[in-house]
């Protein structure tokens, strides 16, 4: 699995990626089945966060996923979470197959 993390109108530090890191620790069981998955952070001008994700599977599938929060890492947590629940169900549909 390659993550991409990009930041628009914010600077991407190393804390905020190994914290990424640690958060997709979680996704490790699905690993051959994703290929890519692409993480955008967005400052807003309002000071609010736009985290996005687009999660590529091996079959050709993808996804997208979008959190706004006012503090990064609140929404980086919903975003690790909602991933967790979207590769769960499409590993469940793989193994029904």
């Amino acid at each position: 699995m390659t993550v991409n993390v990009k930041g628009v109108h914010y600077n991407v530090s190393d804390n905020t990626k190994e914290y990424i890191d640690k958060r997709l620790e979680k996704l490790e069981f699905a690993d051959e089945l994703i290929v890519e998955l692409d993480i955008v952070i967005t400052k807003e001008a309002k000071g609010f966060f736009t985290v996005e994700a687009k999660i590529h599977f091996r079959w050709g599938e993808h996804s997208h996923m979008k959190v706004e929060e006012r503090e990064l890492y609140k929404a980086l947590d919903e975003l690790a979470d909602k991933l967790l629940i979207k590769v769960s169900r499409e590993k469940e549909k793989i193994k029904e197959h």
